[in-house]
């Protein structure tokens, strides 16, 4: 395995920082060969990122003034409140009409078939009458 070229080692250098840890670990190995085989030239590149690096972390950005600040929230709108759409009322009334459509149609088939039930019971009494089964006709 080959290390870095200069161009590329200086280019993660400059991405990720002198902290060689912080590289991509795909990397990590080429890098290891090109610190080995150019130490003075690596030590280089890296002390100079490592520098930029603790410019970076040193950086604080200045505060807001309050005037600033207060001239930004007076011009944001007013907050909407907004109702998550499955917690919207449209929402919670289809769900409660959906659960009363549930219901009539579960109640119509349940009564459909105790329908069906006393209809095969009549059918089969008026045969049996008509038929003069077990009317007490010989008693």
């Amino acid at each position: 395995m080959a290390g870095l070229t200069h161009e590329r080692f200086e280019a993660l250098a400059e991405a990720y920082g002198g902290d060689v840890s912080r590289w991509p670990v795909e990397v990590l190995d080429a890098a290891g060969l090109t610190i080995g085989a150019e130490p003075a030239y690596a030590r280089a590149v890296l002390e100079r990122a490592g520098r930029l690096d603790a410019a970076l972390d040193a950086w604080r950005p200045a505060p807001a003034r309050a005037s600033l600040t207060d001239r930004i929230l007076a011009a944001a709108p007013a907050a909407v409140r907004r109702w998550p759409k499955w917690l919207s009322p449209a929402a919670l009334g289809a769900g409660l009409a959906a659960a009363c459509a549930a219901g009539v149609i579960a109640g119509v088939q349940v009564s459909m078939h105790s329908s069906d039930a006393q209809e095969v019971a009549v059918t089969n009494t008026l045969s049996a009458i008509s038929s003069g089964d077990d009317l007490g006709e010989g008693a």
